[in-house]
Parts: structure tokens; C-alpha cells; sequence
């Protein structure tokens, strides 16, 4: 597959394809068990050859390392077990020279413990970097719950030398930083200012709500919501623009539909993100696919906000951290839970899953289903490495890391990721049916029908139709509950597509009308084509889809 060359686009993230990646178990290069920036280069081929154009990657900056990259210790480098930022750069110079952008994690909502400016700022309350941080004398009468229940009792923790409370929305040794610090700010320009000049385009902004709620350490109260949220991310989004006008934010802002909004361009007030994740539509994707009813995600669906042009939505199905599903009712999470995760082992903070999508599915059906539906949508896709391969998890490993084992690329012992001994590696690799053997990038290039196949078909046909990624969204109602069925449209171009999420066939009739009379439909899967006239007739197998293009764009589409 011949790598599309980047050209110059204000708004290519609209219609870009992501991967995200943990390089340090994506591939090693010098045998010491830790995946590093040298290894990731040497496959940067294969992601192009999958379709890939914008590579987001997960932390990888000097780390206590007590939350897998996120408790940082220096914003500003690279943490050497990974490489240098001279490997950085090399890195982004030959992303691109695959057609490939690279975008990299920001979490700048806490540091490590053991960062020195909170080393500094618990030294003494008359520290320079006392009030880079929350502090209280006492919490507040109502504080924020954790983040992760069960891990933390509380989001504040005394320090012991000074006698005060620090403010810690994730877990103790991730004291928040307190962004309405003017100092801060400069810190988190300056360091967006560094990966820019060394040639990222853009950032996935970690946590947003809370890198944003922007305490005032002199106050019991949190600050007013217009400087917390979005006065403050306008001005990192202009900092951005003004150094890199093709640069952009992707944000994890996992709220309803319409508190997203806030942090879109919405109401003519650039909130500053460009893209965001769509956790509402993925949360009733798997309870609809563990009632076998299209009907949530339907709902969903019908509900989300349309976006204007400078906005885009995130289409995930699995993602780094555990599979949540925080948006479903308490019943609702219930039924997730037995149908996907019935072990409580399997299950993670009371809301999450901590599985891959292959092992809870159970049926490779359901799962090219799953993908192809996500292709299907409005917005842009996102890959967790491995999917496109279908790999499994290892429950042995702790929490969430579960799924972050290292990538599998041979059939081998050593899944060909490393060749130092297994006991020197960070993460152990799945067994049994998801073990290397069984599941690996070396064998499904070969296999014209395995997933990668698959998922590289459905990469090359989004880059063919970039139409779908910014068209119009309209689910119908087409008297099947397993079915999902929805048109896309721009001006000029249409395509209807329909998924069956049950394990039986299903029928489907439909009217379609234009004003010439008769509509062409051309299946985008096998050029097949047909004319219809009235009422168009399809049968969809067990886990089957159809996309069709519509000729004229025009076309009106109505249940039969």
C-alpha cells in the first residue's frame, strides 16, 4: 500500500485515521526489554501499510513510573529508557515522510510526587512552587470524589512537614497542578511550545474536565466555571494555532453529549478542542451489543449534536485505560457487566472493563462487525494497537495495564517485541487462543481474510470517501431492533449504511425515492450494484453489514 503524502490542510485531522500506541510495548530495538522510540520507527512502514495517518502517542516522558507514564517527572525530555529527543524528531520525520502526523499524549492536569517542583513545593509553605499546587488547610466541606474509587479514599491527602491538604483528582502520588497559576501556565505553554517546534501536530489533552476546573489555592471554592473550563483552553488553543496553524486538540471529555459542547466551538465561543472523544455513542454501542438491539446506540446516535465545521467527533470501540461505563444506568451497567465481563476480576473501579474487544465478544463475526460500524459513522476512527489484530488481554496483569501488553508481532515465544528474556519485560503477553501463536501481525499480513486485512480495507475506503467523515447523520427506523441503520450525506454524496448486531439473519425494507425515479445503490465492499425504483429488499447475515452509495445524493430513504 503506497502511503498517501501529507499535504497542506488546515482541518486534516477531520478525516484522518489514529492509532494510538504505548511505545514502550510496541517494539524493542536493543534488547533490554522496553519498547523504544528506535523500535517504533523501525514499523513505522507497517502502519502506513495499515492505513494509519495520525499516530497519537501515549506518554513518554521521565516517570516515577507507578502509573504507567502518567505520574511524570520532567514535562520537558524524554525518558531515556525510550530514547533521546534527537530519536523524537527522527521519528516525526519519518512519520511523515509515510504520510503520517504525530499528535502526543499532554498531561499536564498533575505531576509525579517526585516531581521537583512538588519536591519544592512541600518543602515549605514559603516554597517559590508552594502555590504551582492546591492546598488547604482542611478539605473542602463537599469535595470531588476520586477518580479511581477503591484506590484513593479521598481527592485530598495531608502532607505531614507543612500540615496542609494538597488537592489530587487521581491518586495521591498525582498532586493537581493548579492551572490558575499564572506561573503553570507558562509551563504548559513552554512545554506545548517544544514538542511543536520539534514537529508534533497536536496533542490528545488528558482528563480535560479536570486539567480545567482550575482551583484558586486561595479560595475554599472552586473557581467560576467560565476561567475554569473553557477561558483558559482558549488561550492553550490559540498558543497552539499561532505556532502551528495546522495543529490541533484532541480531548478526553468523557461528559453527556451536551455538556461536550462546552469544550467544542459551540454558541460562537471557541471552547478550543477540535476533536473529542464520543463515549456516550461507544458506552450504548456495548449495551446494545450485549442485548443484541441496535436501539441504544440508535438513541445515541440520534441524539448527538451535530458539529460545525470546525469540530469533529472521535469514534472509538476500545481505548488505553478500562473500558468505561460510567454513562449507563445502574441496570444497564449490569447487563455490560454479565455479558462481557461476568467475572468480577474482570471488572475494574465499579464502572469499567478491563478487557479487549476480541475476548468479550467471543464471536470474530461480532468483532468485524463492530469495527465496520465505527468506520461507518460520521467523525474520525481511532485504533488501540493490537486491534487490528484482534489481540487479547492478560488478567494477571494489574488494573488497567491489562490490555496494555506488549504488541505481537510473530508467532514465536517472544512475539517477536523483544529479545531479551520474558522475565525483563514490563508486561507478560496473553495465552491460550490470544497467545503470539495464535494471534500476530506476521500471519494475518498473509491471510487475505484475516482482520488486518479487514481493518486496512476499511482504512483505504475512508481515505477514498473522505466525504463520510464530515457528512450528516440519520438513523432510521427500519422495524428490526437488531439493526442499525443510518445515511450519511454531504452535498453530492450519500451512502446508506446497515449493521445487524444479532447473531440471526435479518430482513430489511426500505422505500427509496428521487426525483428521477430511480435511485443506484453501489455496495462499497464489492462494486456490486443495483437499481431500485420503490422498495428496496436486503438480508443481512448473522453479524452482516451493507454500505451502499447512493446515486442521486438526493435520494429520500423511508422504512417500507
Amino acid at each position: 500500500m503506497t502511503p498517501r503524502p501529507i499535504e497542506s490542510a488546515d482541518l486534516w485531522w477531520r478525516n484522518a485515521v489514529y492509532y494510538c500506541l504505548d511505545i514502550q510495548v510496541f517494539q524493542d530495538s536493543d534488547g533490554d526489554g522496553y519498547g523504544d522510540i528506535q523500535g517504533l520507527i523501525s514499523r513505522i512502514r507497517y502502519l502506513a501499510d495499515l492505513g494509519v495517518t495520525c499516530l497519537w502517542l501515549m506518554p513518554f516522558f521521565p516517570t516515577a513510573d507507578r502509573d504507567d507514564g502518567y505520574d511524570i517527572t520532567d514535562f520537558f525530555a524524554v525518558d531515556p529508557r525510550m530514547g533521546t529527543l534527537g530519536d523524537l524528531v527522527e521519528l516525526v520525520r519519518v512519520a511523515r515522510a509515510h504520510g503520517m502526523r504525530v499528535i502526543v499524549d499532554f498531561v499536564m492536569n498533575h505531576t509525579s510526587a517526585e516531581h521537583p517542583w512538588f519536591r519544592s513545593a512541600r518543602s515549605s509553605k514559603d516554597s517559590p512552587h508552594r502555590d504551582w499546587y492546591v492546598w488547604r488547610d482542611a478539605p473542602p466541606p463537599n469535595p470531588d470524589p476520586p477518580v479511581f474509587p477503591g484506590e484513593e479514599d479521598s481527592t485530598w491527602t495531608k502532607d505531614e512537614r507543612t500540615g496542609q491538604y494538597f488537592l489530587h483528582h487521581f491518586r495521591a502520588h498525582q498532586p493537581d497542578l493548579n492551572i490558575a497559576n499564572p506561573a503553570v501556565q507558562e509551563q504548559i505553554e513552554r512545554n506545548l511550545g517544544l514538542w511543536l517546534e520539534l514537529g508534533v501536530s497536536g496533542f490528545r489533552i488528558d482528563a480535560v474536565p479536570y486539567l480545567f476546573s482550575a482551583v484558586d489555592s486561595h479560595s475554599t471554592e472552586p473557581a467560576g466555571s467560565d476561567y475554569a473550563g473553557a477561558a483558559h483552553l482558549r488561550r492553550i488553543e490559540r498558543f497552539v494555532s499561532t505556532r502551528n496553524g495546522e495543529a490541533m486538540l484532541l480531548g478526553e471529555v468523557n461528559l453527556p453529549h451536551e455538556q461536550q459542547l462546552d469544550w467544542f466551538a459551540a454558541d460562537g465561543k471557541a471552547a478550543g478542542l477540535q476533536v473529542q472523544f464520543d463515549f456516550v455513542s461507544m458506552q450504548q454501542l456495548f449495551l446494545s451489543l450485549a442485548r443484541k438491539d441496535a436501539r441504544p446506540l440508535a438513541k445515541a446516535l440520534r441524539e448527538r449534536p451535530e458539529l460545525p465545521p470546525t469540530s469533529q467527533w472521535a469514534n472509538f470501540v476500545r481505548n488505553h485505560d478500562e473500558l468505561t461505563l460510567d454513562k449507563l444506568a445502574p441496570n444497564e451497567l449490569e447487563e455490560v457487566f454479565e455479558a462481557f465481563a461476568p467475572d468480577e476480576g474482570m471488572r475494574l473501579y465499579g464502572r469499567g472493563i478491563r478487557r479487549r474487544l476480541p475476548t468479550m465478544l467471543g464471536d470474530a463475526r461480532a468483532v468485524r462487525l463492530v469495527y465496520t460500524l465505527m468506520f461507518s459513522l460520521p467523525g474520525v476512527p481511532v485504533l488501540f494497537y493490537g486491534e487490528e489484530i484482534g489481540m487479547g488481554e492478560a488478567l494477571e496483569v494489574e488494573g488497567r495495564y491489562a490490555v496494555r501488553t506488549p504488541m505481537q508481532w510473530e508467532a514465536d515465544a517472544s512475539a517477536g517485541f523483544s529479545t531479551a528474556p520474558r522475565r525483563r519485560w514490563t508486561r507478560p503477553l496473553p495465552d491460550g487462543a490470544f497467545a503470539p501463536d495464535r494471534v500476530n501481525v506476521a500471519d494475518q499480513r498473509r491471510d487475505p481474510t484475516s482482520l488486518w486485512r479487514h481493518v486496512q480495507r476499511l482504512t483505504t475506503m475512508a481515505g477514498d470517501a473522505p466525504e463520510l467523515a464530515w457528512s450528516s447523520l440519520e438513523v432510521l427506523d427500519v422495524g428490526q431492533p437488531a439493526v442499525l441503520a443510518h445515511v450519511c450525506r454531504t452535498d453530492g454524496w450519500a451512502m446508506l449504511a446497515l449493521h445487524n448486531l444479532g447473531d440471526a439473519r435479518a430482513s430489511v425494507r426500505l422505500q427509496l425515492h428521487a426525483e428521477s425515479g430511480a435511485v443506484s445503490l453501489v455496495d462499497r465492499f464489492d462494486d456490486s450494484s443495483m437499481t431500485i425504483d420503490g422498495t428496496l429488499e436486503l438480508d443481512l447475515d448473522a453479524f452482516g453489514w451493507r454500505w451502499l452509495q447512493l446515486t442521486p445524493a438526493s435520494a429520500t430513504i423511508e422504512p417500507a
